[in-house]
């Protein structure tokens, strides 16, 4: 009984020890951003920064503002979240109650494909298929712009939106759906009246790493929205906040290597805004 005792023990601290490691790293992140973004933002200015329009860092005047590139990347993972997460978790949906299991198992692998792809390989992709295609389509004079990246986005976060919507799906009793079947509800009913709200905070999740790796994504995103400092609009160039730190960074420095850690902060901010937000609309539901 001690020994059993003991180990259990043992086990907690090494959970505990991993744990605070994850919030540490987040913390030395956090702490580094601030050091390295701030000076730029006093520099520059606050409202210089944020709801400048124009980035021109090599000018004789260098100017500074990334409103373009904040708006990009909101109207780039609203547009992707308003593509992929309806696709996603009515996958998710169809392959935890409706398919049988030899359908599930050839989706679930390809999803499986999907995640494992690497990010310039769906900007390759993207590049030599979806650009072209958007130019002659919608004719227009270049199909790198805000719709390619909207595109390539929303089928980059599938994997994630799929994959832990099917385990949040599958851990709900089935003791519910039973009852709510035999209560004279259609399977149907139940498994978006019973099974989803049943696993909402689950999807819930699914859905902010979704948007985590819309808003974080670089390489794919720089390879087919043209990466050009323009205020959005569908079909234009336009350059992401990631994209921004990406393309600069190598060659940076002095006020414009600050002002590219600046950006990261910002970037850093809109996910803790988000998980905060959500979170405490979860947590409201919930009381």
């Amino acid at each position: 009984m001690k020994k059993k005792r003991l180990f259990e023990n043992i086990v907690h601290g090494i959970f505990l020890v991993l744990g605070l490691i994850t919030v540490g790293f987040v913390l030395l992140i956090t702490i580094y951003l601030i050091v390295s973004g701030i000076p730029a933002i006093k520099e520059i200015g606050l409202i210089n920064f944020l709801f400048g329009t124009e980035w021109a860092p090599t000018k004789s005047e260098p100017q500074y503002g990334i409103l373009p590139f904040i708006l990009t990347s909101v109207y780039g993972t609203a547009g992707a979240i308003l593509i992929g997460v309806p696709i996603g978790f009515m996958t998710a949906v169809y392959l935890s109650k409706v398919a049988n299991k030899k359908v599930r198992a050839v989706v679930e692998n390809a999803v499986n494909l999907l995640a494992g792809i690497p990010s310039v390989v769906y900007g390759l992709v993207g590049m030599l298929i979806l650009v072209p295609g958007i130019k002659r389509i919608f004719n227009v004079p270049d199909g790198a712009s805000l719709f390619a990246a909207i595109i390539v986005l929303a089928v980059m976060i599938l994997p994630s939106i799929i994959k832990v919507s099917i385990t949040s799906l599958d851990a709900v009793p089935k003791e519910y759906e039973d009852a709510s079947l035999a209560l004279g509800a259609t399977p149907t009913e139940t498994y978006f009246k019973v099974s989803v709200p049943a696993a909402k905070s689950g999807i819930a999740a699914a859905v902010v790493l979704g948007v985590g790796r819309a808003i974080g994504e670089a390489m794919a995103v720089m390879m087919v929205s043209g990466n050009v400092a323009n205020m959005p609009s569908l079909f234009e160039s336009v350059r992401f906040l990631t994209t921004a730190v990406s393309s600069e960074m190598a060659y940076s420095s002095g006020l414009q290597q600050q002002a590219l850690f600046s950006i990261a902060l910002v970037l850093f901010l809109f996910i803790m805004l988000i998980n905060v937000t959500l979170n405490f609309f979860l947590k409201r539901e919930r009381k």
